[in-house]
C-alpha cells in the first residue's frame, strides 16, 4: 500500500508559476509573473554578488541586519518584524502556527492561490466570499467570516484583479470580525498604490494585536529570484512566527541585497513611475481593441475576452504565445474568460498590444 500522507494533502493542486517558455520562439516576453519591469536595484545587485565570498558562512538566523534596514524605511519597530523566504512562506507559516483541523479561513472571491493551499495543507475549510466588479466585498467577507472564522486573507490591493480597498474599509473589516480572527493583510503590490486613501495596513497592525501585515522584495523591489518577504505585527504573532520558522530560513545574499534594495528609494520611485504610466497606457490602448481591463493599482493589467469561438481568453493566450508573447492565464481563480498580463518594458507594451491588435483583427 506504500506510506500515505496526511488525509487532504493528495488533494492539494500545486501552485503553477506563470509560464516562462513559447514554444518554437527564442526569446518571448515574459510578461506572466508580475515581474519588476526595470530588474532590480543595482546596489541590491552588488550586494548579492558580494555576498559570494560568505557563502560558507550560515546566514544570521534572525536576518536582524534586514530586520533593522527595514524598520528604519518603514518607521516600525525591528522586534516586530519576521522576515521569510518570499511572503509566500510567511502565508505558510500563519497557517502552521495558527490553523487545526476543521478551522475556517476566508478570502475574497478572486484571492490569491495561496491562501488555498494554507488552508489545504492544515485541513481548514476555505470560505470564499463573493466579489463586486472584481474588487473586495468587505460586507460579503463580514457575512463569510461569522464569528468562527480563525483567519481572514485580504490580498490588498488583490491579484489577479489588481483592486485595492481603502484604508477606511480594511478597518471597517477588522472592527466587525471577532477578536478570536486573525485578519491578514496580504500587501505585496502596496509601493504601487499612490492612491491617498490607501494604506498597507502597518499602522493598523501597530494598533491592534489580531492583524499581521505580509510584504514582499519580489515586486518594487525586483528580487523575485532571491525568495525574500517580510511580516509586521504585535509582538505575539512575531513570537510565535518565529517559532515555527526554519532556524535559517533566510539566505545569506538575500539578507544582502534586500538590505541594500530597502534603502534604494530612487530605485522604488522610478518603478513606481514607469508603472504608474504604463498601466494606465495599456488599459487605454486594450480598451480600445474592444477589450474590457480592469482598473488596477498593480504592476499587471486584467483583461478580459468574451466568449465568442475564436475570441476567448484561451484562443487569445495561443495567439500571443505563437507570437512570443506570455501572459497568464487565470482560470485558476475562476476567471476563465481573462488573462493577466504584467506592465513589461516600454517595447514590450507595445508589442503585447500590437499582438492583441492583430488577434482581435482575426
Amino acid at each position: 500500500m506504500g506510506i500515505e500522507p496526511r488525509a487532504g494533502i493528495l488533494d492539494i493542486r500545486p501552485y503553477k508559476p506563470g509560464a516562462a517558455e513559447a514554444p518554437g520562439v527564442a526569446d518571448p516576453v515574459k510578461l506572466s509573473s508580475n515581474e519588476n519591469a526595470l530588474g532590480c536595484s543595482p546596489k541590491a545587485a552588488a550586494a548579492f554578488e558580494a555576498s559570494a565570498k560568505r557563502l560558507h558562512l550560515y546566514p544570521d538566523g534572525g536576518a536582524t541586519k534586514l530586520r533593522e534596514a527595514i524598520a528604519r524605511e518603514e518607521g516600525l519597530e525591528a522586534e516586530n518584524i519576521v522576515c521569510g523566504c518570499g511572503s509566500d512562506e510567511l502565508l505558510q507559516l500563519l497557517g502552521r502556527a495558527y490553523l487545526n483541523p476543521g478551522d475556517k479561513v476566508v478570502q475574497s472571491q478572486y484571492g490569491f492561490l495561496v491562501y488555498r493551499l494554507v488552508a489545504m495543507q492544515s485541513g481548514a475549510e476555505l470560505v470564499s466570499a463573493p466579489e463586486r466588479n472584481y474588487t473586495t466585498d468587505v460586507d460579503a467577507l463580514i457575512e463569510a467570516a461569522g464569528d468562527d472564522a480563525k483567519i481572514v486573507f485580504l490580498a490588498n490591493p488583490n491579484n489577479p484583479t489588481g483592486t485595492y480597498i481603502s484604508d477606511a474599509e480594511v478597518r471597517r473589516l477588522r472592527d466587525a470580525l471577532p477578536a478570536s480572527t486573525l485578519l491578514v493583510v496580504d500587501a505585496a503590490y502596496a509601493e504601487f498604490v499612490r492612491n491617498a486613501d490607501y494604506s498597507a495596513g502597518l499602522e493598523l497592525a501597530r494598533e491592534r494585536d489580531d492583524v499581521v501585515v505580509t510584504r514582499t522584495f519580489s515586486k518594487i523591489h525586483g528580487l523575485a529570484g532571491a525568495r525574500l518577504g517580510w511580516a509586521y505585527g504585535n509582538k505575539s504573532i512575531i513570537d510565535v512566527l518565529h517559532r515555527v520558522r526554519g532556524p535559517f530560513n533566510v539566505n545569506l545574499p538575500a539578507i544582502e541585497a534586500g538590505t541594500a534594495a530597502i534603502a534604494d528609494r530612487d530605485f522604488m520611485k522610478r518603478s513606481a513611475d514607469h508603472n504608474e504610466e504604463w498601466v494606465a497606457w495599456l488599459r487605454q490602448q486594450i480598451g480600445g481593441l474592444g477589450l474590457e481591463v480592469t482598473p488596477s493599482v498593480c504592476n499587471f493589467v486584467l483583461i478580459h475576452f468574451p466568449e465568442t469561438p475564436g475570441r476567448t481568453a484561451k484562443d487569445a493566450d495561443a495567439f500571443l504565445t505563437s507570437k512570443g508573447l506570455i501572459i497568464r492565464p487565470v482560470e485558476p481563480y475562476g476567471l476563465p474568460n481573462a488573462l493577466r498580463a504584467t506592465v513589461g518594458k516600454a517595447a514590450e507594451n507595445r508589442r503585447l498590444v500590437d499582438g492583441l491588435a492583430e488577434f482581435m483583427r482575426g
